[in-house]
């Protein structure tokens, strides 16, 4: 099956040498074109989700009209061809991330999934009483709730690296926490309620120092910044399909394979099973032996249609457009009088959080709404962060490639029907 988009590679192509071609781009996204309240949607909500492009809709209606079928267990032709597509998927997903085997790619639900994964295998086996996790500042709560409960389960502690008044990290601090009861760092790499990019090279490097393995969220920056592990030299990378411009309910997990090797399973059930008796079970090898059941194959599928899609286009070219377009959406909401930004890092990306007066975020928001803008309120699932900057939640705006400086002037005139409304 072929997924890659004539029309990106044309746009990369093409388009080189030249501007950034977003009109063009805009047409791969059938959503785009959509109304709200009658109004045309200006989507700035791609930090939640991101819009998907019309190949991979494609790829998912072609999986299920004419090789839907499980995969990995039949001999006839519809299985092997779904089979054939997964597994590419899965190689796709591996050079995305520059891994060096698909042994090292664990397709699962999400990020939050494959955190959990890591967290209930690597870190049960791991981490004992005593022992500390340090995690930031800035975390998801997915990534909090998850070393709390270990940590309460084993007896051990969770350790915060906190941050300036810019959401950057106080890495002085951070090697401070680091000690011999040090058993794992878990670290955010692009804020989802800040938009900072934390120095994740700099934090794995102090880490393996003190022989410490690093776990990277990668749900954020993934879909914005070219992503290398090796270079990177993490130990575990998880991200999601869904923030990718794919389907919902895949993402991926990558993990050193001796790590990955050493780790009981995590779920059980068919796949990872390579035989059982009523006396013993030979888990299979990996990746199979932490993909228990029957996966989303069509999401899978979608997504590397998706990975496809955004290199014929060019992450590179896309990262530089999304800079661009939030300098400027950083310049024009920073002339609105009492509009505080929150987060302003000096390396950051595709993400405008801010305060308006005494105006509640959610009022903000639905005003936006019937303007047919389309931006997340509250705290983002990031309550730390709305605490350590004194403040109950915001209003963000989240940029994609397919945004437009129009979009973001939209949004401005929005604001100021905001602040008509309640003057």
């Amino acid at each position: 099956m072929t997924t890659a988009n004539p029309r990106a590679n044309e746009n990369a192509s093409g388009k080189a040498a030249g501007a950034f071609d977003v009109a063009r781009i805009r047409e791969d996204f059938p959503i785009l074109k959509e109304k709200v309240h009658g109004k045309p949607l200006v989507y700035l909500d791609n930090a939640a989700t991101s819009q998907k492009p019309r190949v991979v809709l494609d790829a998912l209606e072609h999986y299920y009209t004419t090789e839907n079928a499980n995969v990995h267990r039949g001999v006839h032709y519809l299985s092997q061809q779904a089979t054939q597509d997964y597994e590419a998927a899965r190689g796709k997903i591996r050079q995305l991330l520059n891994a060096s085997d698909d042994r090292e790619i664990i397709l699962v639900r999400g990020t939050t999934e494959g955190i959990n994964l890591v967290a209930q295998s690597y870190g049960r086996q791991n981490i004992g009483e005593g022992d500390e996790i340090i995690i930031s500042a800035m975390e998801h709560h997915s990534y909090i709730v998850h070393w709390q409960i270990l940590c309460q389960e084993r007896g051990a502690h969770l350790r915060v690296i906190p941050m300036n008044d810019d959401g950057e990290l106080l890495m002085d601090e951070y090697e401070k926490l680091l000690g011999p009861r040090t058993k794992l760092v878990s670290i955010v790499h692009l804020s989802n309620s800040l938009g900072t990019i934390n120095p994740v090279e700099q934090i794995i490097e102090m880490a393996h120092g003190r022989g410490v393995p690093v776990l990277i969220d990668g749900a954020q920056s993934t879909p914005h910044m070219t992503i290398d592990v090796h270079k990177m030299d993490c130990d575990f990378f998880v991200f999601s399909g869904h923030k990718l411009y794919g389907p919902t309910g895949i993402g991926a997990l990558y993990g050193k394979a001796d790590l990955l090797e050493s780790m009981p399973p995590y779920q059980s059930g068919g796949d990872m099973i390579k035989s059982v008796t009523f006396e013993k079970t030979i888990y299979n090898s990996l990746p199979y032996k932490f993909e228990a059941g029957t996966p989303n194959i069509g999401g899978a599928i979608g997504l590397g249609a998706a990975i496809d899609y955004i290199n014929g286009i060019g992450m590179d070219r896309m990262a530089a457009y999304e800079h661009e377009l939030l300098e400027y959406g950083t310049e024009r909401l920073s002339t609105i009088s009492g509009l505080r930004l929150i987060g302003t890092a000096r390396e950051k990306a595709d993400v405008l959080s801010f305060v308006l007066r005494d105006i509640h975020p959610h009022d903000i928001g639905t005003i936006l709404d019937s303007e047919g803008i389309a931006i997340r309120t509250g705290h983002h699932c990031t309550q730390p962060v709305m605490d350590r900057f004194s403040i109950p939640a915001t209003a963000r705006a989240s940029l994609a490639f397919y945004n437009t400086r129009e979009d973001i002037d939209a949004l401005v005139k929005g604001i100021d029907k905001v602040i008509e409304v309640f003057s």
